[in-house]
Parts: structure tokens; sequence; C-alpha cells
């Protein structure tokens, strides 16, 4: 009998996938479209849902086709915070899906900070009033697309962040559904009664009716429509990439720790099953929610990773792939004294300032893009360290691993020096997918391919371990100079 695969959907910000895997977290096929993403004014981005949906059907097919035979079930991760809304009848998005990295709601968030709001919702939510959630991008559409408030208020419009449009979707329209994980990161989510939450629907001016239903992270969200995949498959996983992340890299236990370095970067400390909000402008976020049993985790996010060496590729033209950095960057001795501080769109955790734009400092005559390149990928490190520092206070618990994964961990460079900035051991997983494969082993536990999270994770494995080698002195020199430079990004 052949062995049982799974399906796991990963739609990100820049792309689109279909990765089959084995019950082992063997990647057996993967089918990957990359997505277009919009700017129409500065600090705005957008995507056309559509294409989300288009891209992904696609790439499930294709692998689906090539594999012969139907996966157990499915699993689904996404880009989290993306915000979407369409007609309840036609399925058509009545706007452009609003990214997580869109910033036009910052004067909505700044007003209601003025008015005392804050408080209130980080100790429902978790969060911190920023227009990085999807409350307020929800508000805009409403406020902005002709007619939409009067629409949403009689029922006749759906929102969902991009699991629930793509659910739906799969279903043909028969599952308006969310996971909890998703739904956490709302900023209209109660994360301590794990509902909705009328006073933050009421703050937010969003209609109950437009939210999908919160399930579990593994359970049946819904079954893929016969004439949509061709198939009926049960749809069995869902979480948000970071909290799928953690999943997949068997963060099971209190203060384990896991960074995903993709586009932006992401890193969560599970802290167990008891609600705690960050004093140290940390996010507080649901872990998981499996069979009733909820766990936390105190999040950090950093909005600008993978999208600096991208813009050092596309934008400046400094090499013509993305793994040229890590020569470029060890070509020279030290960075020279150059800092790059990558707030494209914004500084995330911990700083939280969506006014702050990004900076290259340090600058002579002497400078090269090779310090260039070093100083963006140095940057992810020095990112990391401001979010350990503040988890460890948050969480009481200090670290000696961090796990990683994401696309810039192909790149050695990178991680040896997050490793001695950090001063710990960091571990890559033999599962580089660890995301997807997140997404892919909730699927399977509910459908009896695993019997617990901890036998997900009993075949966890490192395919590669950096020790840190840098002596404390000069760590010590080299952060000065990064929070000199963040400082310069900082308004007065």
């Amino acid at each position: 009998m052949a062995e049982p695969t799974l399906l796991a959907i990963d739609q990100g910000t820049t792309s689109s996938r279909a990765i089959l895997f084995s019950s082992k977290g063997e990647i057996l096929n993967v089918q990957q479209k990359e997505l277009e993403l919009f700017y129409p004014h500065k600090g705005w981005v957008e995507q056309n849902a559509n294409a989300i949906w288009e891209d992904t059907l696609s790439c499930c097919k294709a692998v689906l086709k090539k594999a012969g035979r139907l996966p157990a079930a499915i699993g689904i991760t996404n880009q989290r915070e993306t915000t979407v809304i369409w007609d309840k009848k036609s399925g058509e998005p009545i706007y452009n899906a609003i990214v997580w990295q869109d910033r036009r709601t910052a004067d909505f968030c700044a007003q209601l900070k003025e008015q005392g709001a804050e408080d209130e919702v980080r100790a429902k939510t978790g969060l911190l009033l920023d227009p990085y959630f999807s409350a307020t991008k929800i508000a805009w559409i409403l406020d902005y697309v002709e007619g939409a408030r009067g629409r949403a208020e009689k029922g006749e419009l759906l929102f969902g962040t991009v699991e629930s449009w793509l659910i739906w979707k799969l279903t043909d329209g028969q599952s308006h559904v969310s996971d909890i994980t998703n739904a956490s990161r709302t900023m209209l989510y109660n994360i301590v009664e794990q509902r909705w939450d009328d006073e933050l629907l009421e703050l937010f001016n969003v209609p109950k009716a437009l939210l999908p239903e919160v399930k579990d992270n593994a359970c049946a969200f819904g079954r893929s429509d016969k004439n949509v995949l061709g198939a009926e498959l049960l749809i069995a996983g869902s979480a948000g990439d970071q909290q799928a992340s953690l999943i997949g890299q068997a963060c099971y236990s209190p203060g384990m720790v896991k960074s995903t370095y993709g586009t932006g970067c992401f890193a969560l400390m599970n802290i167990g099953d008891r609600y705690k909000a960050s004093e140290h402008k940390l996010l507080t976020t649901i872990a998981y929610r499996i069979d009733d049993r909820c766990d936390y985790a105190i999040e950090g996010s950093i909005f600008v990773a993978g999208a600096a060496i991208q813009w050092l590729r596309d934008g400046l033209g400094l090499f013509d792939h993305s793994a040229e950095s890590e020569a470029m960057a060890e070509s020279v001795e030290d960075n020279n004294s150059v800092y790059f501080v990558p707030a494209f769109t914004g500084l995330g955790a911990p700083y939280w300032e969506p006014n702050a734009r990004g900076m290259i400092c340090g600058l002579g005559r002497e400078s090269t893009k090779a310090h260039i390149a070093r100083a963006a990928l140095e940057a992810q490190a020095y990112q990391t360290l401001d979010l350990i520092g503040a988890m460890e206070a948050d969480g009481g618990y200090a670290p000696k691993v961090l796990r990683i994964d994401g696309g810039l961990v192909a790149n050695r460079f990178m991680c040896q020096f997050l490793a001695d900035m950090l001063g710990r051991r960091v571990e890559v997983p033999k599962v580089h997918e660890a995301t997807a494969w997140g997404a892919a082993a909730l699927a399977g536990l509910h459908v009896g391919l695993y019997t617990s999270l901890e036998d997900i994770g009993k075949d966890w494995q490192a395919v590669d371990i950096y020790e840190p080698k840098m002596s404390e002195g000069q760590r010590e020199t080299l952060y000065e100079g990064w929070l000199a430079a963040v400082k310069m990004v900082l308004p007065e």
C-alpha cells in the first residue's frame, strides 16, 4: 500500500505554492508561481485577490496531476493580515487585497491611540494599534469603496484573510471559515476569551456579518469541490505562516523559539497555555489551538528581511541573483561602519514606528557595494537581537537555541552572523520548508496520520548548525552602531 501524502498550500507575499509531502516530511513535488505586488501610492501595498486564487489553483492542479494519486488531506498556510472582501453571491472581490505591509491606515491608528484605545486593544488581542493588522484595512475598504459599508451591513459581503479566501474558493463558496491563528491577527478577535469581540467591532466599525467562523488549527474546514480541484479533498489543517512555521519547527515546549526569514522576519517564542501580555512592545498571539487546548506565543515582527536583499537586486542592481549577496558580503573584512536600516514600510517590533523610513548610513569614499550588501545581511541579525532581548524579558525564558527557516537561511554568511550576534546556537531544519510542512502536518494530525504534535516533532532534525564565534566586545561594538543607526530613522 502506498504511503499517504499531504498537500500543503503555502500562499505567501511574493508567491503561491503547492507542495506535496510524504508523511515523514519529505518533499515529493513543488509548484510555484510568483505573485505581483502593486504600489498605488507611497506606503500602499496591494495584490490581485483573483490572481492569488488562480495561481494557487494552478499550482495545486499541477502537483496533483504529477502525483497520480490523491493526498490524504490538504493543509493551508498563508501570509497573515492581508485583507480580502468579496461579494457573497458572485465571489468577486470588491477591491484589491490589501497586503499586511500596507501603511495607508497609519493616521487612523494614530487617532485611535490619541483616543486611548490601545490599552483595550492590547488587553483583548495581544496586538498593538498598527496598520499591519486587518481591522483598519477592513474599515478602509468599507469606507472608500462606493456602497461597500451598506452592503456589508446587509450581509452581502464577506471578509477573510488569505486562508479564508482560499478555503471559500476551494469549497465553491460552501465554507466561510478561518483558523484561530489567522483570526488572532485581525485585531478583532479576543484571544483571551477566544471569540470575535463586539466592542472591538464597534471600535473599528466592522459589521459582524462579514466575519468567518473560527476553527481549531487541525479540524475539518470543508472539502474541495470536485468541479474546482477535480476531487473532493478534505481541508484538514490551517495556520498563519508564522504559526505554521512554529509547528513545523517542533517548538512545542514553552521557551522554544523559531525565526523565519522570508519577505519579513518573524520570531515566535512558545509561552504555553496561559495568556501573557507583552511589556516590551512585542505581540502576544495564539500559537495554535488543537482539541480546544490553546497555546500562546510572544511574537516579534520585522517587516523587511529578504525584501531588503530583493531591493538591492532589483532596485539598485547590485547583483543579478540574491544568492550572490553571500559572496559579496564575504569579500570584505567587515561592514566598514556601514549600517542599513531596512525600514521601507516603517519599523516593526520592538519600535513600532510606521513613519520610519529606510536608511543606509556610515558611507565613506572607500565604501563599496559589498559593504552595502553586507550591511543588509547583518541587519537581519541586529533586528533579531532586538527581538530576542525583548522576548526574554517578556517570556521569562532564555533560549539557548534559535531554530530558523525561510529563504534567507540559504545564505551561510547571514546564518553565521546571526549566531555571532545572538551569542547562541542557530539550527536550520532538515525539512527546510518548515512553514508548509507545519500546515501539512496539521492536516495529517486531523486525519490520523499522527497522534499528537509530539508525534509530528519526533523526527525533527537539524541539517546545519551554526555556533557563535565572535567576541563579546566585538558584538557589543557592532550592536551599538546598529542602535545608533536606528535612532537616526526614528522621529524626534
